[in-house]
């Protein structure tokens, strides 16, 4: 007597518990409580505008300049860090700023201290003389552990 395998939504029953199993698998993915983690987390990045002049993080934090070009002057250059080994710029995908407005991000790698530069020109109409000065931001950045 051959005995016939349930059906449940259409699928075989190995086939239903194997798609349940890989739904549930999915569905923990990014949920991770590990020992010993921190009750109170810190939060996961830091803002800091062209008024900051220090800032610290701890390792793993992201940092996010925002500079605004101040009147006269054209965009900010784009912040570099001093030491990309323990602050390194990272693509920011979802960043889109306005005219005069530069964003720029970074992680926080290992401990240290490094140094966030971005320099501004003035706006000069062509063919017009145009001062010879630029305006320089510095971001003083610590890393603890």
């Amino acid at each position: 007597m051959h005995k016939k395998s349930s059906n449940l939504l259409g699928f075989s029953r190995n086939t239903f518990v194997f798609a349940v199993a890989i739904g549930l698998l999915l569905a923990g993915c990014g949920q991770y409580v590990g020992i010993g983690s921190n009750p109170t987390p810190t939060p996961s990045q830091v803002e800091v505008t062209d008024q900051n002049h220090t800032a610290t993080l701890h390792v793993g934090q992201r940092l996010e300049v925002i500079l605004h070009a101040p009147n006269g002057m054209n965009g900010w250059t784009h912040p570099k860090s001093s030491d990309e080994s323990v602050l390194t710029p990272v693509v920011d995908t979802k960043a889109t700023a306005p005219i005069g407005v530069t964003v720029a991000a970074f992680q926080a790698l290992k401990a240290g201290n490094a140094e966030v530069t971005a320099t501004a020109s003035p706006k000069c109409p062509p063919g017009a003389a145009c001062p010879m000065y630029v305006a320089f931001y510095s971001l003083k950045v610590t890393v603890t552990p």
